[in-house]
């Protein structure tokens, strides 16, 4: 053996002294990644044939082998970090040489690309990736990112540390819509590093909030990286379950768990909301406490004052915090008691059998104890009885046909249950009067009059919903109903945006907060998946950029307002109204609501060609779609090459070898813990691509093999990336910011700003560990 290592060892050293080294060269990391397979592959193609590099392979023939296996042992547990003195036997790396290898690498990669990049299932989900880039550059080109951290800091700046607390506002707002590290930070220390320093902030505070807030895209959905991991973690999840059920003596995850081993996107960024914000306040704070305790280094800076006319205290708590507070808090007790929810029932003509077993009990002895371990003594018993009661009166746990009687029955009592409320009806209506609430408080001096019939509206459709509608209304006798109350509410509604555009706040922040709450709300909850999610933001700040670009130029900005509005109506019908025509018998009230749809549709699909051709005018639209490309062509372009670096590890079994020795560990915190370690360091010479596309998928299928919660692992894997692109001295986002700082400001001085954030991004990560929770209880209670 070459200096002593078993051959696979050597190969692995030699992959990532490769990998390393075409990385240092400067090269393109897509190009670099793809090199370095090819590269190291060669290397130990030829060392292998030259007889240098000698795996110690166990001995499968041995008799303590086959001794083990009688045991009951499984196959694929045995290692030679578990089992150190089994016997060996020396073979080639290559053992069919390396043309074998070579050949089956071929046609690994072929099929790869067609699974992971062509036509797989992820593919979908790759393609939001795209939509969510081209909506983040859309709104940093536009200048609407410039404008929100302007207006921030003259709401914030007479604070103390109040321009570092609105760089932390703006870069959450800037993480949920670009989602990517370098942007944000370029940006804001554009923008933002110049106005502080002038204004006497320290060096160390100023650059340290600006490149903490500006990895906040890390983890606030929708994050690219969360994306990403999710297209992958997945197949890691449900492939390491499989492996933890036969290991555990059983046929499949299913058996052994009880329910399917999945994961998707949605619940990732569900799981992501909590810990996202909870950092982005964890910066504010300690930017208002930094200010407070030396104030020379975080002064109050008075801005010019905004336009609108004075509101007092008194009216400004009213209208700004109690009013709107009261009304979210009637919706979620609304929610939470059961008198606003989903009105829809559906009873089927069948029943499943109340005698089926929870879980599977035609088992093996070893996968029974086992199960036992996993779900509990009386969960097995339960089920056992379940089952033999089954077989005790013929019943073989399939669907039985309900009676007509019993039918009428489970419809009763599904409309005694059912909600007074409709959830869409709290839901649009509650936003129409917030929206009339905050109107007031912009303006008190105007005539309350056309609010007071908006919220007569509101009030209206809540009583037409509880007095006239019911589960088994139709969608025409519905839309009739609320047409009058919606009317009524609308024409206070227009009011109302009339007084909130004289508020340079509300003006600045409620266009694209609509838009994150319009995508993420979408995705969290359950209406859509990530990609339609995506394109909806990309387009909304598509048509967003155009009409800032219109009221700038004095153009026909009631164009785009009025396609907004037609996107509305087209979603509204859609969701109320059946539209497929294609059926035997279509009811006419389903054809007026296809026409009008069909009208909104193609009115808005207008908007948006104007919203484009608008920004192509003004040489915006061409750089955002460069840009785009650019980025997405990277990300694609890492992909494949880290799939060629993939396949040389496993062609010579490194990524086997890995897996074992992780699995060798007999506590997963251990395992948890070692990942984490090494996750954090190869974040100082590798990008998140590369370790989502690389490193993850290597140890991928032992951290998602146990008992650990697959979001909260992947939640954690995010944060810890995060801290390592903070931690000096070869955090890239240091690099991004040391790039535009101007020259007064020395790279010590960067390195000690984020020292404080670094540690705070520790004590979070501590406190993930120890309250889980946290990232857990929001998919939780939406699946609930």
């Amino acid at each position: 053996m070459l200096f002593g290592l078993d051959g696979v060892e050597i190969g692995l050293i030699i992959v990532f002294l490769t990998l390393f080294a075409g990385i240092m060269t400067g090269f393109p990391v897509a190009f670099a990644i793809a090199g370095a397979g090819a590269i190291s592959f060669a290397i130990i193609a030829a060392l292998d044939s030259a007889g240098l590099l000698i795996h110690q392979a166990i001995d499968t023939s041995s008799d303590a082998y086959r001794a083990l296996l009688a045991d009951g042992v499984i196959r694929e547990s045995i290692s030679v970090f578990r089992y150190p003195d089994l016997p060996r036997v020396e073979e080639a790396l290559f053992p069919g040489g390396w043309e074998q290898a070579l050949e089956r690498n071929l046609s690994f990669i072929v099929n790869r690309m067609n699974e992971r990049v062509i036509a797989g299932q992820s593919i979908e989900t790759l393609l939001a990736v795209l939509m969510f880039v081209m909506m983040g550059i859309t709104l940093e080109r536009s200048r609407i990112a410039e404008e929100l951290l302007t207006t921030m800091a003259r709401v914030f700046g007479p604070l103390p540390g109040g321009l570092a607390v609105s760089i932390v506002i703006v870069g959450a707002f800037l993480a949920a819509s670009t989602g990517i590290v370098g942007a944000t930070v370029v940006t804001m220390g554009l923008l933002a590093l110049p106005t502080m320093l002038r204004n006497n902030y320290s060096p160390e505070l100023a650059t340290g909030v600006i490149a903490a807030s500006g990895t906040l895209g890390q983890i606030i959905p929708p994050s690219i990286v969360i994306v990403l991991l999710g297209t992958l973690v997945g197949d890691l999840y449900a492939t390491g379950q499989e492996t933890r059920a036969q290991l555990a003596g059983c046929s499949d995850a299913l058996t052994y768990l009880g329910q399917p081993a999945v994961l998707s996107v949605g619940t990732l960024f569900q799981a992501a909301l909590l810990p996202g914000l909870f950092l982005a306040f964890l910066y504010g704070a300690y930017a208002f406490v930094f200010a407070l305790i030396r104030p020379a280094n975080a002064p109050p800076v008075q801005f010019e004052a905004e336009g609108g006319e004075p509101v007092t205290r008194g009216e400004a708590l009213t209208w700004f915090l109690a009013a709107p507070g009261a009304l979210i808090l009637a919706i979620i007790l609304g929610f939470t008691s059961g008198s606003i929810g989903s009105q829809s029932i559906s009873v089927s003509d069948y029943a499943e059998n109340s005698g089926n077993s929870v879980l599977r009990t035609n088992v093996s002895e070893r996968c029974q104890a086992a199960m036992i371990e996993l779900h509990g003594q009386e969960l097995w018993d339960e089920s056992v009885a379940a089952r033999a009661a089954m077989a005790a009166s013929g019943d073989s746990g399939a669907a039985v046909t309900l009676t007509e009687e019993e039918h009428n029955a489970a419809v009763e009592a599904a409309l005694a249950n059912a909600p007074a409320i409709g959830s869409g009806v709290a839901t649009v209506f509650g936003l129409l009067a917030l929206v009339l609430i905050l109107a007031r408080g912009v303006s008190p001096s105007a005539s309350p009059l056309p609010l007071i019939v908006g919220g007569l509206g509101v009030v209206a459709a809540f009583l037409a919903d509880i007095l006239f509608l019911s589960p088994l209304s139709g969608p025409a006798a519905t839309f009739l109903i609320l047409a009058i109350p919606m009317a009524v509410t609308l024409y206070g509604a227009k009011t109302a945006m009339g007084l909130l555009a004289r508020n340079d706040l509300l003006r600045v922040v409620f266009p694209p907060l609509v838009l994150i709450v319009a995508v993420l709300g979408s995705i969290l909850g359950g209406i859509t998946n990530p990609t339609p999610a995506a394109a909806l933001g990309a387009a909304g700040a598509i048509m967003l950029a155009a009409y800032r670009k219109l009221k700038e130029e004095d153009g026909k900005s009631q164009i785009i307002i009025w396609a907004s509005f037609a996107l509305v109506i087209m979603i509204l019908f859609g969701v109320n109204f059946d539209l497929r025509i294609t059926r035997e018998v279509v009811p006419f009230e389903d054809w007026v609501a296809y026409l009008i749809a069909q009208a909104a549709y193609h009115f808005a699909f207008f908007g948006m060609l104007f919203a484009c051709w608008v920004l192509w005018k003004s040489n915006i639209l061409g750089p955002v779609v460069r840009e785009t490309a650019k980025v997405t062509s990277m990300v694609f372009t890492i992909l494949i090459g880290s799939q060629l670096l993939n396949l040389v590890l496993i062609s010579f079994g490194g990524e086997h070898y890995i897996q074992q020795y992780l699995r060798a560990f007999d506590n997963e915190w251990v395992v948890f813990l070692v990942v984490m370690v090494i996750l954090f360091i190869l974040g100082f010479v590798l990008d998140f691509l590369e370790i989502i596309y690389i490193v993850i998928p290597i140890v991928g299928p032992v951290l998602y093999g146990g008992t650990l919660d697959p979001a909260w692992v992947t939640i954690m894997i995010a944060i810890n990336l995060q801290t390592s692109f903070l931690t000096p001295p070869f955090g890239f986002a240091l690099f991004y910011l040391r790039g535009v700082a101007p020259p007064s400001v020395s790279t010590g001085q960067i390195y000690r700003g984020v020292i404080p954030f670094v540690a705070i991004q520790v004590a979070a990560l501590l406190l993930l560990w120890l309250f889980p929770s946290v990232v857990t209880i929001v998919p939780d209670l939406l699946a609930n």
